[in-house]
């Protein structure tokens, strides 16, 4: 039985000693430096930080710095990106709300959310954060909006006596939750969770404890760094191994051994790759796709199942009426919106009220009738608002009629037999719910005794799929691309919008394309499910529900406009217009990204190989060496990583949607690739070599090194002016 004057101040403090603030508490965060220790881990980095070392032990310093440079733009882009990722948690505190009122000794009193304490007894009205999960006591038009939290389209219909124990939170009609907004109405609550026992705070729990992973893109390339790093580690021992065995000076070996391993580091590999992605950056901006991680870039490329929420990313998230039944339409939809007590902002963007009145007012003023003409012609003397007991509203108005909307079930025992045959209306009822409509049967009647009604007709609304979605869920089909619809929805809902997209076809089980009356736990299971199988899993949401799921999944997709800060710090990108189809768009440009990111690193590959071919049969042979440690940097770092870059500009060819995703586990670098890097590299080893033999008789050293530098395989013009370099 709860307490109907409230908790005693000396009560309320014994119970914060025992179950501690009401805060959504978050794990420390690692020490920044950690973090960006962390950032040189990768084989690809530890070479470049050798050469790095060389370069400077040489005196290049000019080439100690461009690396260094390299190094230190990575390390911060990375660092970042960390960051960023452990901000989603904290972010979470920011939910709750900072004040509330409670009864304490019999008084309302104002007090901070943390001291919100089980047993409390909340006061609250339409607006307020609601600072705990609690049992609703009594309330009058009391609706919560629990979207964040749920995923739900619509306010929630609260009252005492509603459900509390149903599995999912959409159905507690008897509880009001942490974190969610009062929409109408006003209400006391008996607190019985805070802090982490929340709803909310189990859903902060899933974030510290989802995982984030490494991208397929950064997979591949610490796979290519090991390679080139054990390359580079064999030669060099190989070399200084066989100058030993043919008693030639140690340093001089030891020099050469150096030369050898600088020619197989391509120093220029992470500029590429930054800019590349960079690349992909700006022109997913262009199409409304702001990426806040930039590897993920590259991830959307490799997609294989996209997880989308239904509410504002397939549909507008904005009820509309898609259906009218009735004999006189234009009658039913006057009826309807003389019931209403919404608002309509001149912009759309300040409509206030129940949506289900938003919808019936925007499709009034579509047939010439406004709610402002509607109430100076006719303005209303009494009003009955909807209450869960009568699940339907009336309002009397100056001409001495009274309209009513609701629930059919509640006004068929009102009516009589008209014109509009009530079994007749009952099977349409039927069947527009069977479609996923949420239907409002409309009446009218002479007085306000409610008896003898005549019965209108029925109103289906629904909130509508986005423009161009069906065509973007059949692109992503061809592509290979699996959506799946995860939604805190009730599932006729969720089913009848995935028929009408396409999603579904006729007669097809649902079961693993659609999940409805989803929690945090359900979308964070499904997308660890197909990660087990192998997927590459994108996850759209705009909802704190979604968050968990969002940080686990290989790319994670939030809304721009509606979705909560919690949600956007999760994700690797934020769409600006809410839109599935620009999530198709950033795919194609994914796919393009990698595309030119492995013709860039094939062509640098193929020139890193020639150069360590040359060097290596020089050395082999005990021949002069063509070309020394600084030619060598300068080639990779100038010569050979800027004419790269023109390979990343590419356009997007028209067919790389009707293409498959490329296998999640396929390497950057398959044998394919290596025979071509190893054909291209012999040819310029020999043809540069025959140069520099031909000539090494008949001109002398330091003049004949300037040949092979020169007709490297990087454009000449880019080559310093001066003809010779130091021997």
């Amino acid at each position: 039985m709860a307490n109907l004057s409230g908790l005693t101040a000396y009560e309320a403090a014994a119970r914060l000693r025992q179950y501690g603030p009401n805060q959504v508490k978050t794990k420390g965060r690692d020490s920044p430096w950690l973090l960006l220790l962390q950032q040189f881990e990768s084989p690809l980095v530890l070479i470049l930080i050798f050469a790095c070392v060389i370069a400077g032990a040489l005196g290049e310093w000019g080439e100690a710095v461009a690396i260094a440079t390299i190094l230190t733009l990575n390390a911060l882009i990375g660092f970042f990106q960390d960051y960023r990722a452990e901000t989603a948690i904290h972010a979470l505190a920011q939910l709750t709300a900072p004040r509330a009122r409670v009864l304490r000794d019999a008084r309302p009193v104002e007090i901070a959310a943390t001291e919100v304490v089980p047993g409390d007894r909340l006061l609250l009205e339409a607006g307020d954060v609601i600072a705990a999960d609690g049992r609703i006591l009594e309330g009058s038009r009391f609706t919560t909006n629990e979207a964040a939290l749920t995923g739900e389209s619509l306010p929630v219909n609260k009252a005492a006596g509603g459900n509390t124990t149903a599995e999912s939170i959409s159905d507690r009609t008897g509880f009001a939750f942490m974190g969610t907004v009062v929409a109408s109405g006003t209400a006391q609550i008996e607190v019985l969770a805070t802090g982490m026992s929340a709803e909310l705070g189990k859903v902060a729990h899933l974030l510290e404890t989802a995982q984030e992973e490494k991208t397929p893109l950064q997979i591949q390339l610490a796979s290519t760094g090991r390679v080139l790093l054990f390359l580079c580690l064999a030669v060099v021992a190989f070399v200084f191994a066989l100058g030993i065995s043919q008693q030639r000076p140690w340093i001089e070996m030891l020099v050469f051994a150096i030369s050898l391993g600088v020619a197989a580091v391509p120093e220029g590999m992470p500029a590429i790759v930054t800019v590349a992605l960079a690349i992909g950056v700006q022109r997913m901006a262009k199409l409304n796709g702001l990426v806040r991680n930039l590897p993920g870039v590259e991830t959307l490329g490799s997609v294989t199942v996209i997880c989308t929420d239904k509410t504002g990313t397939l549909t507008t998230g904005q009820m509309r009426v898609r259906e009218l039944w009735a004999l006189d339409k234009q009658r039913l939809l006057h009826a309807a919106a003389s019931c209403c007590d919404a608002s309509l902002g001149a912009d759309r963007e300040r409509d206030v009220g129940d949506p289900t009145e938003i919808a019936i007012l925007l499709e009034s003023e579509r047939i010439g009738l406004s709610r402002e003409t509607l109430e100076r012609q006719n303005p209303r003397i009494k009003v009955e608002p909807f209450d869960s007991d009568r699940k339907r509203m009336s309002i009397t108005r100056k001409d001495g009629r009274t309209y009513y909307k609701g629930a059919f079930e509640s006004l068929l025992p009102l009516c009589r037999e008209g014109e509009l045959s009530l079994s007749a209306t009952q099977a349409k009822l039927s069947e527009m719910s069977s479609r996923g409509l949420r239907v409002l049967a409309v009446a009218v009647g002479g007085s306000d005794n409610e008896t003898n009604l005549e019965l209108l007709g029925l109103i289906g609304m629904a909130d509508p799929p986005r423009p161009g979605i069906s065509e973007a869920l059949a692109e992503a089909r061809t592509a290979g691309i699996l959506p799946v619809m995860i939604t805190g929805d009730h599932p006729q809902t969720a089913t009848a919008i995935a028929h009408e997209l396409g999603l579904l076809i006729a007669g097809e089980d649902p079961t693993g394309k659609v999940h409805a009356r989803a929690t945090p736990e359900d979308k964070l299971r499904i997308v660890r499910d197909w990660k087990d199988r192998g997927a590459i899993v994108a996850m759209t949401g705009d909802g704190v529900n979604d968050a968990p799921a969002l940080r686990e999944a290989h790319i994670g997709i939030a809304m721009g406009k509606a979705g909560t800060q919690v949600t956007r710090q999760s994700a690797d990108l934020v769409l600006a217009d809410d839109n599935f189809a620009t999530i198709i768009a950033a795919v194609r440009e994914g796919r393009a990204v990698y595309a030119n990111i492995r013709k860039a690193v094939l062509y640098l590959l193929s020139g890193n190989l020639g150069e360590l071919l040359i060097v290596f049969g020089a050395s082999v042979t005990g021949s002069q060496l063509p070309l020394l440690a600084p030619h060598l940097l300068w080639i990779n770092l100038v010569t050979d990583a800027l004419p790269g870059l023109a390979l990343l500009a590419d356009p997007v060819s028209k067919d790389i949607m009707k293409e498959k995703p490329r296998p999640p586990k396929e390497r950057l670098l398959g044998a394919r690739q290596w025979l071509r890097i190893f054909n291209t590299g012999l040819i310029e080893a020999i043809t540069v070599g025959l140069l520099f033999w031909l000539q090494l008789m008949t001109l002398f050293l330091k003049r004949i090194r300037t040949a092979p530098f020169w007709s490297s395989p990087a454009s000449p013009v880019l080559i310093p002016p001066w003809q010779a370099l130091p021997a």
